[in-house]
C-alpha cells in the first residue's frame, strides 16, 4: 500500500470543514463549494484521516493537530510563491481579519480577473481558492490567515496564529 501524502487541497478541505462549524456536510457539498471533484474530496479526507487531522469518522477536524501543522509547518511544506503585481482578491494581512490590525503599503492578493484589488500576488495553495472564497466569508478569513502564516513576517505570523487558534478552539468546542 502506498503511503498517502498530504496535498495542498487537503488544507482547503480542512479549512472549509472548520468554516462550516456544526453545519452537517457531505463530500459532494465540499466538492461543489471548493470546486474540487468528489473523488478528490474523498481522497483528501482519507489523507487527512491518515495524517490524524480528521477523526475516524472523517467528519470532525482534529483542531489541535491542524493548528500545530498550520502554525509550524505550512510555510515550509507549502511556501508562498510571489507572482508580481496583479489584480485579485485580498489575502494574508491585507484581508480581514488582519487588515484591521496591520497597516501595509503593499496589498497581497490571490490573482484573479474577478478580483477588485491590485497588489503583490501569491500563488494560492490550490487553484480554486479564488472561486471558493467568494461564497463563504468564514472560509475566506481562515484561508487569509493561513496565507499570512505562509508569507508573513514574525508579527504578522503571530497575529495570524492567534486568530487561527481562537477559531479552531471555537470549532473544537462546538
Amino acid at each position: 500500500m502506498k503511503t498517502p501524502i498530504m496535498k495542498p487541497q487537503d488544507i482547503l478541505v480542512l479549512a472549509k470543514i472548520v468554516a462550516m462549524g456544526q453545519n452537517p456536510w457531505m463530500g459532494q457539498d465540499l466538492a461543489a463549494e471548493l470546486y474540487i471533484s468528489k473523488s478528490e474530496i474523498s481522497e483528501s479526507l482519507n489523507r487527512s484521516k491518515y495524517a490524524r487531522l480528521l477523526d475516524f469518522s472523517k467528519q470532525k477536524v482534529n483542531s489541535a493537530a491542524f493548528f500545530e501543522f498550520l502554525a509550524h509547518g505550512i510555510r515550509y511544506v507549502y511556501p508562498a510563491i510571489t507572482k508580481g503585481r496583479q489584480r485579485g482578491f485580498l489575502t494574508a494581512f491585507s484581508a480581514a481579519p488582519l487588515n484591521k490590525k496591520i497597516a501595509s503599503k503593499t496589498a497581497i492578493v490571490w490573482a484573479s480577473e474577478n478580483g477588485t484589488a491590485l497588489g503583490e500576488s501569491i500563488e494560492p495553495l490550490y487553484h480554486t481558492v479564488g472561486q471558493a472564497i467568494q461564497k463563504d466569508k468564514a472560509f475566506y478569513e481562515i484561508m487569509s490567515l493561513i496565507e499570512a502564516i505562509r508569507i508573513g513576517r514574525v508579527r504578522e505570523i503571530e497575529l495570524a496564529k492567534n486568530e487561527l487558534k481562537t477559531r479552531l478552539q471555537n470549532y473544537a468546542l462546538q
